[in-house]
């Protein structure tokens, strides 16, 4: 029987709480990284066939927008 783990990510060094260290906000930037992922480089690169730029946009949203923003907002 296998077991799925979530992963775990850790952020360290960070001025955004006292501890100086990030467990949550990371781990769940991840996860919406991973559900975005799965959604937008298929679409990506459909859309890159046609046109490259904006299907390297596409692909690369989740790394530069969703995971970020999701890391950021949460500060534990």
């Amino acid at each position: 029987m296998g077991v799925i783990g979530i992963p775990i990510c850790v952020q360290c060094g960070t001025a955004s709480n006292p501890c100086r260290c990030k467990v949550v906000g990371p781990t769940i930037g991840f996860l919406a990284f991973a559900a975005a992922a799965v959604v937008e480089w298929p679409v990506g690169a459909l859309v890159y066939c046609f046109r490259h730029v904006k299907g390297r946009r596409i692909m690369a949203h989740p790394a530069a927008v969703v995971y970020p923003l999701v890391s950021k907002a949460i500060p534990l």
